[in-house]
């Protein structure tokens, strides 16, 4: 179980592994040095991609290993769907229900989501697959209703019949590969 941490505490060890603090030092070399604060968002993409979510340990580490306030790395990791600051299911399902795809039948697609498994936004179904969370827009407005999978798969036109072929793909995904972690980390 994760203790938690006041946004100024430090967790006591390292709390990545040497690979992940590796490639973070990679994208710090794209900065100058008094600017290591520009690396966050890739440093937090490669926590998650490690950890499967940003817990306030990890929040406080990279802040650590950013020389900033954790405080700033938390209102990042907060502000972007992308991060996951809790616990998700194997397989995180972002539905785009922002003003276009709206109108052409995300929030219909978003509902037709939650009915089939029987959860709302930000809930895990009970058996840890699926995640649901609302987006923002995707940029993929003439694609609508989109969604992603994982923050990595684009899906569009996601109708009732592709929404069910979109589950059941995943579900032998995940029957066929039952080692990936949460999020499909």
């Amino acid at each position: 179980m994760s203790v938690q941490l006041s946004l100024s505490e430090r967790p006591k060890g390292p709390v990545l592994s040497a690979a992940a603090y590796a490639q973070i030092d990679r994208e710090l070399a794209k900065y100058p040095a008094d600017q290591k604060q520009s690396a966050v968002m890739s440093a937090l993409r490669i926590a998650q991609r490690e950890t499967g979510w940003i817990s306030p340990e990890v929040e406080a580490d990279i802040a650590a290993y950013l020389g900033m306030p954790p405080i700033a790395v938390h209102e990042v990791a907060s502000f972007y769907t992308m991060y996951n600051l809790k616990p998700v299911g194997r397989f995180k399902l972002t539905v785009c229900t922002n003003l276009p795809c709206a109108l052409r039948s995300g929030n219909q697609a978003a509902e037709y989501i939650k009915a089939k498994l029987g959860i709302g936004f930000n809930e895990t179904t009970a058996d840890g697959l699926f995640t649901l969370k609302e987006g923002e827009c995707m940029g993929a407005c003439g694609d609508a209703p989109v969604m992603l999978i994982n923050n990595h798969r684009m899906c569009s036109w996601m109708s009732n019949d592709r929404i069910d072929a979109l589950i059941e793909e995943l579900k032998a995904d995940a029957a066929k590969n039952p080692a990936v972690s949460a999020g499909g980390q």
